[in-house]
């Protein structure tokens, strides 16, 4: 992990088992589980559960979660429970994944970008 900036923003559902997963936020500005190949704030670096505060790494090198295989080099996005997966086009890249993934569960590190949709 290279730790780059990071906010903090309140969770407006329980995140508790959302630790190094994507989140995005709320129409009032609140952490919650982003939808697949959507726009996202960043990875959750602690476990927030509904109403406490969430720790939020929007640039730099982070743990992340894999939600299947991923295979170098590759460009992420999030599955429905926020975990990274290979971008496909149309969907918002969340960064680069430096390291491979046997399948989903497996903590991988990924270099945060500035998001911007796949393209073929």
């Amino acid at each position: 992990e290279v730790p780059g900036e990071t906010m903090t923003r309140r969770s407006s559902e329980d995140l508790t088992a959302k630790q190094y997963r994507a989140v995005a936020l709320d129409s009032v500005s609140e952490l919650v589980t982003p939808g697949a190949g959507a726009v996202t704030l960043g990875v959750l670096q602690n476990a927030p559960d509904d109403g406490q505060y969430g720790t939020v790494m929007v640039t730099g090198i982070t743990k992340m979660v894999a939600g299947a295989a991923i295979t170098l080099p590759a460009r992420v996005t999030t599955d429905n429970a926020g975990r990274a997966v290979t971008a496909t086009t149309g969907d918002f890249v969340v960064g680069t994944a430096l390291m491979a993934a046997s399948g989903a569960g497996i903590v991988i590190s990924v270099q945060l970008s500035v998001q911007y949709k796949a393209q073929a």
